[in-house]
């Protein structure tokens, strides 16, 4: 019988240079470009905390010091809020530090997401299956978006992918899976193809950077050499796997915001606006009143 592991750390790689976001990433990290009064890193942080994450593990690059001061304490600003009597200011500063254990790995040089995963390997243990999180996408479900993944892995025990399906005319900008079978929601997935054209590929379920990897894939890029790109791509590691048998894709639910790209951000900026609950009356009646 197979010995059940439970899900208890995140991986989530934080070293890109955020290039499509310059020149506003030019000194700040893309992580910390917020949505209202909220950088992207913490929404992802608070996916997995909600998920039942307790460990942390942050793999950074150059200039990426925000971040890690984000989420350590600020005993001064505590402090002058403290005298202020803002109580709530206060509180709400205090969680972010208390969210989960916090660790740090750096990604010396810019070599590819897998790369990075890969910095983190010494953090997991050799029986221990991992979520992978990447700073892109988030997920508005009552169920946050890694829980489903964990429920599929649960069952299967096995590297869990998270998919949504996009518009056929967008699958060259994602890895899209192709299908073995279907059980709802869940597929078993024979296949992996990197930014297909339309007419080439095997559906419109796109990989969105969520993931639950066992010691098998960090194994595997372990041994790997650098593609084409010139990098060490988790994407590849996924197809090397798939060589000796299939792995699952968990179809998500939920609203999904793509905050790496402008036209995502701005999106996912305008449905937090009015999902906040300050500025939801105000910023629904200024919207009501642009003529377009």
């Amino acid at each position: 019988m197979i010995k059940k592991q439970t899900i208890r750390k995140a991986i989530i790689p934080v070293a890109g240079f955020g290039t499509r976001f310059l020149p506003a990433t030019k000194a700040q990290p893309k992580e910390m470009l917020t949505l209202v009064d909220k950088p992207v890193i913490q929404y992802i942080v608070e996916e997995a905390v909600a998920s039942g994450i307790t460990d942390i593990i942050l793999v950074t690059g150059q200039n990426k010091r925000a971040i890690e001061d984000h989420f350590d304490r600020n005993f001064e600003l505590e402090y002058r809020l403290k005298q202020k009597g803002k109580k709530e200011l206060l509180e709400e500063i205090e969680r972010i530090s208390s969210l989960a254990n916090f660790y740090y790995v750096r990604q010396k040089t810019p070599l590819g997401d897998g790369h990075a995963v890969l910095q983190a390997k010494d953090l997991i243990g050799p029986d221990e299956p991992v979520a992978i999180l990447f700073g892109d996408d988030i997920v508005v479900n009552k169920i946050p978006a890694l829980k489903q993944l964990i429920r599929v892995y649960e069952k299967y025990q096995d590297v869990v992918l998270a998919v949504d399906r996009v518009p056929k005319n967008e699958v060259a900008s994602y890895g899209i899976i192709d299908v073995a079978s279907s059980n709802g929601k869940t597929h078993e997935v024979r296949g992996f193809v990197e930014k297909p054209e339309p007419k080439n590929a095997p559906s419109n379920l796109a990989w969105i950077g969520k993931c639950i990897i066992t010691n098998e894939i960090f194994e595997i890029l372990s041994k790997m050499k650098r593609g084409k790109s010139g990098e060490i791509r988790l994407a590849d590691a996924f197809s090397i796997l798939l060589k000796k048998r299939s792995l699952y894709a968990c179809e998500l639910e939920g609203d999904r915001f793509d905050c790496g790209s402008k036209l995502g951000f701005l999106k996912a900026t305008v449905a937090f606006g009015l999902a906040h609950k300050d500025l939801k009356s105000d910023f629904a009646k200024y919207l009501k009143g642009i003529t377009l």
